[in-house]
């Protein structure tokens, strides 16, 4: 599937289902309950955001001042980046996808997986 199409479908179903989850959680427990949960899930994104980030950049700098690419780190790092982003962003799909990617292990496996996935025989640095 092309990029143009997949973007288009997650900004197209991605606000939808927030929606719904949104109404569906503010009905069963209330509005107040839902926004407090919004709030401190932002609160705890970015206490964690912040701790991981500091230690993939001290892992960044401590393989470069060995002379290794880290190219890993690098790589978790983005991913880092993007689950600050989604844990930024009110909701609760996003917020489950964003601390998901704070998990390491998690990180690492997808990173496994898009290597297998896109290792075509070129020289890729692990």
């Amino acid at each position: 599937m092309r990029i143009r199409t997949t973007l288009f479908i997650a900004f197209l179903v991605v606000p939808i289902v927030e929606i719904i989850l949104f109404y569906y959680l503010g009905t069963w427990i209330g509005i107040g309950p839902t926004l407090v949960i919004v709030v401190v899930t932002a609160l705890l994104g970015s206490y964690f955001v912040s701790k991981q980030g500091r230690f993939v950049w001290q892992s960044i700098k401590s393989k470069i001042s060995q002379g290794e690419i880290p190219a890993a780190s690098v790589v978790h790092g983005g991913m880092i980046l993007v689950a600050g982003a989604l844990l930024l962003t009110p909701g609760f799909l996003t917020d489950v996808v964003g601390f998901s990617l704070l998990v390491p292990g998690i990180r690492e496996a997808i990173r496994q997986w898009y290597l297998g996935r896109h290792d075509s025989g070129r020289v890729i640095v692990r």
